[in-house]
C-alpha cells in the first residue's frame, strides 16, 4: 500500500479549543500533519485519508517534547471560522 504524508502550517490568531482537550491551546502557527494512502484499482491516482494530527504545542513554543493530537478535518475547520481564519483542510484541500 503506497501511503503519503503531507504537512501544512495553519495559524490560529486567538487562543481555541478542540473537543479532545479540556483546556484551550494558544494562539499561534501549529503544524497538522494528514496521512493518506492509495486507493488501489482505479484507472486514476486518488488518495483516501486515514489521520490527521495537530503537533502541539504550536511551533514558537520552544519546547523538547511535541505531541501529536489526532483531530477531525471538520475540527480544525470550525475552529478556523470561529477563529475567523478561512482555510479548508477538507479532502483534497492540503498540498
Amino acid at each position: 500500500m503506497i501511503e503519503r504524508t503531507t504537512e501544512t502550517e495553519i495559524t490560529f490568531t486567538n487562543p481555541f479549543r478542540l473537543e479532545t482537550l479540556s483546556e484551550p491551546l494558544e494562539a499561534g502557527t501549529y503544524r497538522l500533519v494528514v496521512d493518506e494512502e492509495l486507493i488501489e484499482g482505479l484507472s486514476f491516482t486518488a488518495y483516501r485519508r486515514v489521520a490527521t494530527h495537530l503537533e502541539i504545542p504550536a511551533l514558537s513554543v520552544a519546547m523538547a517534547r511535541r505531541q501529536f493530537l489526532q483531530v477531525s478535518p471538520a475540527e480544525i475547520d470550525e475552529a478556523l471560522a470561529r477563529d475567523g481564519t478561512v482555510v479548508d483542510v477538507g479532502p483534497g484541500n492540503i498540498s
